[in-house]
């Protein structure tokens, strides 16, 4: 009887092996929209673009180290599974892109493949590059073949076990990835449609925009919802139309303007954005921006990722934080950004009625009181105000108060922060 028992056990773990290997052969399959090489018509028209694009998909800045050749890889991108650094692009023979083709680049940015066939880690985002043309990529690849090349050997990813065997990005592929491209919405305009392929693709919003669940991936339902970027620290908020917490209540030129030069009438960018908007968006064309800010402002509402907003001190705390804060504000903060919290346009934030102060994570406020920050600078804002960093000078209890204040001053509603949330953000 036990014998039986476990002979049917083993036929039932066979069983189950065999359709998890076939689920894995059936969702890593390549479906046949293989888009063919044209030969350009105009080579140097090409490149122009080729240079164009690589810039919008910010491919510089991820792929140079600080003080290093440009292009020629080496930053390291921390991952909750551990450190992953980035490729040599520049033609090396040896240790960048010199033997490739402009095939084995469209594989790469179609189906996350090396030239080898292995498999890429998706911090390189082929998940959203996978929509680029081929024409695009095959620009985007000649162009990098012209750069200076660089001899420096790709760093080997340092991740913790299991996520340190490719063989496990067989998983995550099937749960996260299918090789696709952009197809055109007819029922859209022409404009509409160029700023989905680009915010969808070189643009990889949706890469620190959205919730991603502890593997790493993203929850489509709640695509370009913000969330927290893994590792940085830095919450990303949402970019659909909702007016209570994203875009709705944005005027499209103003949206634009942020894109493109870092500032608006009542908004700044700091942090990850900032470096986004200095190295790559400040040089796409209005019309690209155009188009993106047209088509974000159109997304209809997402569900946002669950987040925990329920008070992390008494309503008698929170109160006497506030009174606290009031006066820290006036001390510190009203000579810029106003008594009234209106600050001055395309200056100093507005304070009062800005979801950037009251989302449920207060992470981005906490930062720019400890840490300060600017703008970047770009050609259409080329010396941008700043905030200066507080934590040497205000405890963990005062700017816990101070952002407290601001987050219920003016109309503004918001949950206290606590001096633990202020203390785990001071040495990151």
């Amino acid at each position: 009887m036990k014998r039986q028992y476990l002979s049917r056990l083993f036929a039932l773990l066979l069983a189950v092996i065999a359709i998890f290997v076939a689920w894995l052969f059936l969702a890593n399959r390549n479906p046949d929209i293989d888009q063919p090489s044209v030969p350009p018509a105009d080579p140097a028209q090409q490149l122009k673009q080729g240079e164009y694009l690589a810039r919008v998909g910010n491919c510089m800045s991820c792929h140079t180290s600080r003080g290093g050749e440009s292009y020629a890889g080496g930053r390291t991108v921390p991952t909750p599974f551990g450190n992953i650094y980035t490729s040599n692009l520049t033609p090396d023979a040896e240790t960048g892109l010199g033997k490739w083709t402009n095939g084995d680049f469209w594989q790469a940015m179609h189906n996350g493949k090396s030239k080898d066939g292995s498999l890429l880690y998706p911090a390189f985002p082929y998940t959203n590059y996978t929509k680029v043309t081929r024409a695009d990529s095959d620009a985007i690849f000649a162009y990098l073949q012209t750069l200076p090349a660089v001899s420096q050997k790709n760093r080997a990813p340092d991740l913790r076990f299991p996520y340190d065997n490719r063989a496990s990005l067989y998983v995550w592929r099937a749960l996260y990835f299918r090789p696709g491209q952009y197809v055109n919405d007819d029922k859209q305009s022409m404009e509409w449609n160029r700023g989905a392929y680009m915010t969808q693709g070189l643009g990889h919003c949706s890469a620190c925009h959205s919730p991603r669940d502890t593997l790493g991936g993203m929850d489509l339902k709640a695509e370009l919802g913000g969330g927290m970027i893994p590792m940085l620290n830095w919450y990303a908020p949402p970019l659909n139309s909702d007016a209570e917490s994203s875009l709705g209540n944005w005027e499209t030129e103003h949206l634009a303007a942020l894109l493109q030069t870092g500032v608006a009438p009542r908004r700044s960018v700091s942090g990850p954005m900032a470096e986004v908007v200095f190295n790559s968006l400040q040089y796409a064309t209005h019309e690209d921006i155009n188009a993106m800010a047209v088509y974000l402002k159109s997304l209809p509402q997402q569900i946002a990722a669950p987040v925990a907003t329920a008070e992390s001190v008494s309503d008698n705390t929170k109160k006497n934080m506030i009174t606290a804060g009031a006066k820290l504000y006036e001390n510190q903060c009203a000579s810029c950004h106003q008594a009234s919290g209106q600050g001055v346009p395309s200056i100093y934030p507005a304070l009062a009625n800005s979801r950037a102060i009251t989302t449920p994570i207060a992470t981005n406020a906490i930062r720019m009181v400890l840490h300060g920050g600017y703008a970047p600078s770009t050609a259409g804002n080329p010396r941008p105000y700043g905030m200066p960093p507080f934590g040497q000078s205000m405890t963990d209890e005062e700017i816990a108060s101070v952002v407290t204040y601001i987050r219920n001053a003016w109309g503004n509603q918001g949950t206290a922060v606590s001096p633990n949330d202020v203390n785990r953000y001071r040495s990151r």
